[in-house]
Formats: structure tokens, sequence, C-alpha cells
């Protein structure tokens, strides 16, 4: 043979993939090699060119040659291929595997349908998938029939695609959360793992001390995807105090406090993680986001600046991205937004942060879409509030108020769930007792909740009782550095013309917050005040009534 097959073999070993690609140009068209006798030979070639093509990311040209090696297989005869079948089933099929001494069709088959995964032609990949019998599975055909099928919403064959991976091996990690996402329950995914394959040539995994943790870790990912914030993060905790300063164990937790609106003790997490891995791209959009909710742009830049310069592809990145620009330019923000989601469209940050960008544009209906596509992957909090704040933005009471509710049910121990059905009911004047009762629901299930202390607050200044605003804002004022409270205390300060503390409160939340716009805009009003000068009234939005009888008992009933 003019061109050695084991050089090209020894060139993708090491990773060597543009000259093996070359070579492998030279091995196909080699004369020596003659399709009539040889088919089988002819197809070996074309596999090698394309496990060099698949490394190079040229997808589909991979696809062609791959489809011209099953060509090529299909007319070796009977007897050879039989024996080509059997003397590779115990081969890996992944198309890394670079060891062509015979073929195997549903390994050939598993390449084309990778290929087409990468391109994101779901459907393709389906269907070279499912021409490969069950039983001839490998754990990797079946973790990548299982995201197929979740992709394309299969969810019932997502599951059991993913429950076999498991079976084969009780440690793949994403099953785990897929399954827990999924909505499997705990007790489900751990029978599992005693069910561990005999293929697999591994003993099931035992329930001794040494590996209890994986199931710890089943049942931290069953809370958080129930919406058990409170019990997934005990539960983390737990498997941190077994493993230190493990970084997957600090971005869950740290994910789960962004979600929930712990703020302060999620940005000390993600700064952790950083400081133990200054390259992790993993969840640094969720990062990115809270630190421009505090403000602290300086530290923005640079998490945008480093994740640029450690992997520019990634869809953490243009999230982030979309973060930084959004006080500069809205549009441009929205089309980073955008593109998160074309990387990779199962990216919750990403509808996320297009669904509040949208609504900040005043393109409400568009962003119940972002926020549905976010909650259609995962409800968790910020969707629900995302769809609420969204509808009442155009005025669909009834909707925002079932939304509220879905949260309320979805989370009956979260004072962020009720305070949303409280917001939807402060909307309009005659549901503003309603609003009072959920606010101060809220704040009985957990105290330190400034958000509904500062709606409620808002509720006593429409009412006229500012006094009462005054004495519940200041209760916070010893526990929370917050510039969203010195700016309420400021405006309610204002309202009863205390301009010396409107305007203290004014400088404070600028002194913690300087690009708080509420502060800078309040500050120029009370300038005006200052000099004798009546503002203008803030127009009032028009008043929506709210008739909903038949939830009014399912309300009560949930309070």
């Amino acid at each position: 043979m003019d061109v050695p097959k084991d050089q090209i073999t020894a060139l993708l070993d090491n990773e060597l993939y543009n000259s093996a690609q070359i070579l492998g140009c030279f091995l196909v068209s080699s004369s020596t090699v003659s399709l009539e006798t040889s088919p089988q030979l002819k197809a070996e070639n074309q596999i090698l060119l394309g496990d060099a093509l698949f490394r190079e990311r040229e997808f589909r040209r991979a696809i062609h040659t791959y489809k011209q090696a099953l060509h090529y297989y299909k007319i070796i005869p009977k007897q050879s291929s039989t024996t080509s079948r059997s003397s590779l089933s115990n081969r890996s099929s992944s198309p890394n595997s670079f060891n062509i001494s015979a073929i195997n069709e549903n390994e050939v088959k598993f390449k084309i349908a990778s290929c087409h995964s990468a391109l994101n032609e779901t459907r393709a990949a389906l269907v070279e998938m499912e021409g490969i019998p069950s039983k001839a599975r490998t754990l990797q055909m079946s973790l990548l029939m299982a995201k197929l099928y979740r992709s394309s919403r299969h969810t019932r064959f997502a599951i059991t695609c993913y429950k076999e991976t498991l079976r084969h091996c009780p440690y793949v990690i994403e099953a785990i959360i897929a399954l827990a996402e999924l909505g499997v329950a705990a007790k489900d995914i751990i029978s599992l793992f005693s069910q561990t394959s005999n293929r697999s040539g591994r003993a099931p995994l035992d329930h001794t001390d040494s590996t209890r943790w994986v199931q710890r870790y089943v049942e931290a990912q069953c809370c958080i995807a129930s919406n058990d914030y409170k019990g997934g993060l005990e539960l983390f905790g737990e498997l941190l105090q077994r493993f230190p300063h493990n970084i997957h164990i600090l971005l869950e937790i740290a994910k789960v406090e962004a979600i929930t609106g712990k703020n302060d003790e999620a940005i000390m997490n993600f700064e952790k993680v950083r400081s133990i891995d200054p390259y992790i791209v993993t969840y640094m959009d969720e990062y990115a986001m809270l630190l421009k909710t505090k403000g602290d742009f300086s530290k923005l830049n640079k998490l945008v600046h480093d994740l640029l310069s450690i992997d520019p592809t990634r869809p953490e990145v243009f999230v982030a991205l979309s973060v930084l620009w959004e006080k500069k330019d809205e549009r441009g923000a929205l089309s980073y937004a955008e593109k998160s989601i074309r990387i990779d469209e199962r990216h919750i940050p990403g509808y996320i942060m297009k669904g509040t960008l949208l609504l900040s544009l005043k393109r409400p209906e568009a962003a119940v879409i972002a926020f549905r596509g976010a909650q259609e992957l995962r409800a968790d909090l910020r969707s629900y509030q995302g769809l609420v704040h969204s509808y009442l933005a155009f005025s669909k009471i009834k909707e925002a108020l079932h939304a509220a509710r879905e949260a309320m049910k979805a989370m009956p121990q979260s004072a962020k769930a009720l305070k949303l059905v409280g917001d939807v009911h402060a909307s309009n004047s005659g549901g503003r007792e309603k609003a009072k009762k959920f606010y101060e629901s809220a704040l009985r299930l957990e105290p330190g909740y400034l958000g509904a202390a500062l709606a409620l607050a808002e509720l006593h200044v429409i009412e006229g009782r500012n006094g009462d605003a005054v004495s519940l804002l200041e209760r916070y004022l010893k526990d929370w550095a917050d510039d969203s409270l010195h700016v309420k205390l400021a405006q309610v300060f204002a309202a009863t013309n205390m301009l010396q503390e409107a305007l203290s409160h004014y400088q404070a939340a600028l002194r913690i917050n300087p690009q708080n716009e509420a502060a800078k805009k309040g500050l120029e009003r009370l300038e005006k005040q200052m000099k004798g000068v009546d503002p203008d009234a803030p127009e009032e939005d028009e008043e929506n009534d709210v008739e909903d009888a038949d939830g009014d008992q399912e309300e009560t009933d949930l309070l």
C-alpha cells in the first residue's frame, strides 16, 4: 500500500488531525486499492479519513465520508461482513477512537449522528441513532440518544435513555442532573445504581459511606429541580463539608443563591470559585448579572475581559457581554443574548437576559416568549418573575395572576412567589388589600426579605400612611446596606417634605451604587423641591380591575 494506515492512526493518536486528514486524502485515492477487489479496505480507509475530519470539526465532510464508508460496507461479501461485525464487538464507538481494524455499521452510524448533533441537526441525528438496535448501544450511544430526545422534547424516550446510561455507569453526572430536571424522583434514580449492567464490567454501586455522597448529590439535584431550594442548599452544604473547595458544588450553590435572590452569598461563592480556578466559564454569566445588580461595573468589565480571553465561543460569554452592554446599548445587548441562544438553545440565562432586555425595550409581548422559553427548559423563580412583569407591562392582568399563582403552587414555601401574587394585586386600586396580605405573608415566611418590605412600604405610601412606611423601612437599615432601600426612604421623606432626610438617603444610595438611576433622578427632583420649584407629578398608570373570583379561594388556601 502506498500510504500505511498505521501512520494515519499514529497521527490521530497524537492529535495531529490536519496532517491526518491530508494523509487520509492520499489513502482513499490510492490506485492500489480497488473497490472491486477490496471494498472492506476502501470502507476502512474512508472511516479513518472521516475520523480525522470529525476532529477537525469539518462535520459535513465527515458525514459524507462516513456515508461513503457505509456504501462500500454494504457491498462487502456477506461472510466477510459478519466476521467484521463480531471482531469489533468490544471496540469503542467514539469518533475519537481510531483503531480501524474492521467495520461496525452501528459505530459508523453513531459517528454520523455525532456530526449531525454537532451541527444542531437533531432530527437527522436521531434518524441515524434509531437505526442502531437498543441491545447494541454503548454508554456513549445511550447518552447521545437521551440528549437528542430531550432536545426534540420526547421526554419519555429521553428518560428511558438517561436511565440506560446510569445502568451502564452510575457516575454519569449529566444523566443524574437531566433526570432530576425531567422530574424523576430521587429514589427512582438511586434505584438504577443497583442495576449496573454486566456489560459495563463494573460492580453495582454499593451503599457504603464511601459512595453515599452520590445519593446525596441525586437528592440535592432533585430538590433544586422541584424548587425546594432550601433543601437543595442544605444537601449541597453537606457535600461541601465532605469535599471542601469543590468547584462544581460551589457553583451549584452560587447558582441557586442567585436564583433565590441571595445576591451577596452568591457573589461570595462565585468569587471563591474564581479564586480557586480563574479560568472557569460555567455559570459566570450568572455572576455577571449579579455584578450588574450590585452596580459593580469595574468587576463586571474585568470578568467579561477574562471570559473573552478564556473561550469566546461559549454561550456564557455572550450573556456576560449582553449584561455589560445593557447600559450602553440595549439593542446591541439583545443581539448578544440572542447569540448565546443560537450557540446553545438550552442556555437558560440567555433567555432570561433576552426577556429582561425586551421588557426594558417596551416589547413585553416578545419578552413573554423569551421567559416562556426559559420556563420550558426549567421553571424557576426568575422565569416566573419575568412572565408576571411582562404581562403587567401590557395590562394582561389575568395572565399575570395565573403565572404568579403557578409560581406560588410550584414554590409554596417561597416568600418571593407570594410577593409575585401581591405585585399583581397591587397593580390596581381594588386589589391593594389583597396585595398587603400577600406581602405580610411573605415577610412572615422570610422576615429579612427586603423586596416584600419595599413593596409593602410602597402600598403604605399610596394609601397615605407615610409614617408606617418609614417605620417599616428603618427596621431594615441596620441589617441592609442596600441602595434601593435608601431610595425608597428618600422618596417617602421627599413626599412628606422632609427634604434633608430625603437628601441624606439619596446620597447614601449613590454611595452604595453610583449607577442607581432612580437615585439620580430622585436627587434631581429633590434639588428642584429644595429650590422651591414644584416638580411635575409622575404619571399614574391606568388602573386595572382584577376579576378572577375563581382563584380567590385557591389563594386563601395557599396563604
